[in-house]
């Protein structure tokens, strides 16, 4: 019996020997899980890949390329109501077709996700993203809006594709002690294209009365945005890899180990819907990450009531609540990949998106563009930060259940609150102003910071790692004894 153990672990380091030899995309580290190995009861190896970086560099890419698209005419709203001659209504729609067409198309594209893995769900992504960019620069007329609404619309499903993988990509390609800073580094992309979407258009756009000369800018403003969108789908096409030949972690070896055939994909939906910490994230995620596409969408409307003519000031704006967001949502990552506090952390982060909230409507009308700025900041920080901290404890909440899925029903939750919230909003600011429009958010903050701390704290992505390394432990341990 020892020699048969001695030839087990011959067998397993020489394994392990020929894998380190394979080439420039090699191992970072090794380890051996207490998982077995096709039943042999020899240990699984778990590595990370370099390419993981390559991988999570491209997704952020093409997410930025698809939020930008999401943001540009918003924050030029006046100028687009101009140059299209519609109502400023038609011209918010621009923006809320990316949130109303997530709503139907989020389950199947989860079904896809999981049927067809990551390569496939990214070249359609790129393949409709890519598509909306060109339909987008054939509409530079002022009678072609319903053109421009096309392609925005192709733009917003290519978004159904893109939103649910950050999570489900972190899993898949990184260590345990990375997923939540890869998620980060996922939403990092999302973000950085609604900062560019905020900074971007008012620059190529100027606000002049020239329809021939805005038409000329506008034109220029797609151009850019379709070249951009093409270079990131070649690059996609060549280098975005499925999954890493051996799997990063043990929850992956285990998730790995479940038959397609045993998997269906009603019945994850209907656990999740009885997992009552998991739907009480989902009402109080979409309640934070709606109040924020509401501020994004109409963000043009409030800065232009206190401060008119201050279109590229405006945009500066946004680019200030998305650069602080990015920089939260980076700190709160690797935050909770030291400390493990999924729901203290998340907790924490929503009391102070109320704060800065209530902060921003108050200050707003102030008469001092350096006070919306710093206000803005703070909010951003907060509420855009919180979006990488919905999608890990979601998962911590669900599994083994599908990344994509848990995040489909995430954002799926965003979006119809997303929609309700601009709506009313700007409904609310028409009749009354900035700051009822803006309270009327900071209520819903309220309701949500306290459903979010009613979540029972069910850490199962940990319970299941650590159940594994105890595993190997004890292995190790009896080997030895032996």
């Amino acid at each position: 019996m020892d020699d048969n153990r001695e030839d087990s672990l011959e067998k397993s380091a020489q394994n392990s020997k020929q894998e380190e030899e394979k080439g420039p995309d090699a191992v970072d580290r090794i380890e051996c899980t207490g998982i077995p190995n096709g039943g042999s009861g020899s240990p699984a190896a778990v590595r990370l890949y370099k390419r993981r970086w390559l991988v999570v560099f491209l997704f952020s890419s093409y997410s930025l390329s698809n939020a930008y698209q999401w943001i540009q005419y918003g924050i030029i709203s006046n100028i687009i109501v101009k140059f299209y001659s519609v109502e400023a209504f038609a011209v918010d729609w621009l923006s809320m077709v990316f949130m109303l067409t997530y709503i139907p198309f989020i389950f199947p594209v989860s079904w896809l996700l999981d049927k067809k893995g990551l390569r496939v769900t990214a070249l359609l992504a790129n393949a409709l993203n890519c598509a909306g960019t060109w339909i987008k620069v054939a509409s530079a007329r002022p009678d072609l809006f319903g053109v421009t609404m096309l392609g925005q619309f192709a733009s917003s499903l290519a978004q159904v594709f893109i939103l649910g993988m950050p999570s489900r990509l972190a899993s898949v390609w990184f260590g345990a002690d990375e997923v939540s800073t890869a998620c980060s580094i996922g939403v990092f992309g999302n973000q950085m294209g609604i900062a560019i979407g905020f900074l971007v258009p008012p620059i190529l756009v100027p606000n002049v009365d020239d329809m021939n000369e805005l038409a000329h800018h506008i034109r220029i403003m797609f151009y850019i945005s379709a070249g951009v969108a093409t270079l990131i789908f070649v690059l996609v096409v060549i280098v975005f890899q499925e999954k890493p030949e051996i799997p990063p972690t043990q929850a992956q070896v285990q998730a790995r180990s479940i038959s397609p055939d045993e998997y269906s994909y009603m019945a994850s939906i209907l656990r999740l819907l009885r997992n009552k910490p998991f739907m009480l994230l989902v009402v109080s995620y979409g309640l934070n990450v709606g109040c924020f596409y509401a501020v994004s969408t109409l963000l043009n409307r409030m800065i232009i009531e206190h401060y008119p003519n201050e279109e590229v000031n405006a945009g500066r704006i946004g680019l200030t609540i998305v650069i602080a967001g990015m920089v939260g949502s980076l700190i709160c990552g690797i935050w909770l990949d030291k400390t493990k506090t999924y729901k203290q952390t998340t907790l924490v982060v929503y009391l102070l998106s109320l704060t800065g909230m209530l902060v921003y409507a108050f200050t707003l009308n102030l008469g001092h563009l350096w006070v919306v700025f710093i206000t803005a900041g703070v909010l951003g920080f907060f509420m855009t930060g919180y979006l990488p901290l919905g999608f890990e404890f979601a998962v911590e909440l669900t599994y083994p259940e599908s990344e994509g899925t848990s995040s489909g029903l995430l954002n799926c939750s965003a979006q119809i609150f997303g929609i309700i919230f601009t709506i009313c909003q700007g409904k609310i600011i028409d009749k009354w102003g900035t700051l009822p429009g803006n309270i009327f958010l900071c209520i819903f903050l309220l309701i949500g910071a306290v459903l979010t701390g009613f979540i029972k704290s069910d850490l199962r992505r940990q319970k299941a790692n650590l159940q594994s390394m105890v595993h190997t432990a004890s292995v190790s341990i009896s080997a030895c004894a032996a």
